[in-house]
């Protein structure tokens, strides 16, 4: 962590929310570094997915700051990484986009988190017995230590993300059998891999021999590496929290104060990780193939609701944290704005923005096969004048200088040290498969 001044943090000064405490490595779950290393490889192998082309890294690279730089992803059957991934060509290319944007995974270690997704479809709770509410409900496995450990089979049993498409492998056949079927024979790749058998009995106390290791064991790992990894909180927005106080240059501590203060940010950005973890409708431009439910006539994203069932909560998403926002553009549930600026403008004027917002802002593969569907909603009206009834944002206007206050502010958010990640993209795996 950069060095600066100790002692308390400054003072509110009148500011209508409170500054949060500095954070410190004991806010965050421990990280067996065995664990940690065993979870980097795996992090980047192919040998998690369906067709073992596409791993977690693919969607959350280190040259992008945990993220892919797109508005939604391309997941199974694309090619490349970042902007320049491509929707592949011929039998095995994408069936559909992913529909939300790939999220940072910046401090998911933090033992205040308890809801993870943009529509927070993974929880901590009791209610199926294996301390999770997630889509795979009683079927999610028992013994995963953590929030983060369960995020991470999501997308391992996910169609579009990793699994693949139908009649493609094994393991999208066994998911469609039931969610859970597909995990032991992952797990089973894995574990059958020397260097991965003699790592996890290395690594776990409980794992005697490779045939030991299921699916709640590699999960344990990716969790144990995301957690250390994308741990950062040497901002200069944390250094002044810890008592130095010329750490943000005037236009950043002005940010500050109207995020803080009278602008009304922190009412929904707030606590450690500048998030209450709380849903929000900001009535963002619609666009992509959206996460329709079961029944629903049309493409669209009702978001919290098609989890909580509750209409109150339709098209409302998780307030995203943003320690390192700087760095994960492009921004909203659906990546449809590529600068902070935009962003901020958007919760300023919803209306005005989204009406001034055009197709060419999203940063969209070229995908002639989805291009019928991408922008359909937008010709919609019952659907977009349902979408912008919902918004429940309104916030105070704010003048140019205001705004370019607060996204200094913003940008006093980026750690120090979080362009040099302390295990970094691992060149080889021991599966042998090339490493995005």
């Amino acid at each position: 962590m950069a060095a600066h001044a100790t002692g308390p943090a400054p003072p509110d000064g009148g500011l209508e929310h409170p500054l949060p405490a500095p954070l410190t490595d004991a806010d965050f779950l421990p990280v067996d570094p065995a664990k940690a290393e065993i979870g980097r490889l795996l992090f980047y192998d192919k040998i998690l997915s369906g067709n073992r082309n596409i791993s977690c890294g693919t969607c959350h690279h280190h040259d992008h700051a945990g993220t892919d730089g797109l508005s939604l992803g391309i997941g199974e059957g694309g090619t490349g990484v970042g902007p320049a991934r491509s929707a592949g060509i011929g039998e095995s290319r994408i069936a559909k986009r992913i529909p939300r944007n790939a999220q940072a995974l910046w401090n998911l270690g933090h033992r205040d988190i308890r809801v993870l997704f943009h529509d927070g479809r993974l929880e901590v709770s009791d209610l199926y017995g294996n301390g999770f509410n997630s889509p795979a409900q009683e079927w999610l496995p028992q013994g995963l230590p953590d929030i983060v450990a369960a995020q991470a089979l999501l997308p391992m049993a996910s169609q579009f993300e990793m699994a693949g498409n139908t009649g493609e492998n094994e393991v999208i056949g066994a998911v469609h059998d039931r969610v859970d079927y597909g995990w032991p024979i992952l797990a089973k790749r894995v574990r059958t891999i020397p260097a991965y058998g003699a790592a996890f009995v290395a690594a776990f106390e409980r794992i005697d021999a490779p045939a030991q290791v299921s699916i709640v064991e590699i999960a344990t790992a990716l969790s144990h590496f995301i957690r250390a990894e994308w741990r950062n909180h040497d901002s200069p927005f944390d250094r002044y929290l810890a008592g130095d106080a010329k750490a943000l240059d005037p236009e950043q501590e002005a940010g500050m104060r109207l995020f803080y203060g009278e602008a009304g940010c922190a009412g929904c950005h707030s606590g450690p990780l500048l998030t209450d973890q709380r849903f929000r409708a900001l009535g963002l431009p619609q666009f992509g193939p959206g996460r329709t439910r079961q029944w629903d006539p049309m493409v669209r994203d009702v978001g919290r609701m098609a989890e909580s069932n509750r209409l109150e909560d339709a098209y409302r998403f998780r307030t995203p944290a943003l320690r390192n926002v700087a760095l994960t553009a492009p921004y909203g549930h659906n990546g449809a704005y590529p600068t902070l600026e935009g962003m901020v403008r958007h919760h300023l004027d919803p209306e005005g923005a989204r009406a001034a917002w055009r197709p060419e802002t999203a940063r969209l593969p070229d995908a002639p096969w989805l291009a019928p569907i991408d922008f359909v909603v937008r010709d919609d009206r019952l659907e977009t004048a349902r979408h912008a009834a919902a918004r429940d944002i309104d916030l105070p206007p704010r003048t140019e200088e205001e705004i370019a206050q607060i996204v200094a502010f913003l940008e006093a958010l980026t750690g120090a040290t979080a362009g040099t990640r302390p295990m970094g993209r691992p060149d080889t795996v021991p599966s042998g498969l090339p490493v995005d």
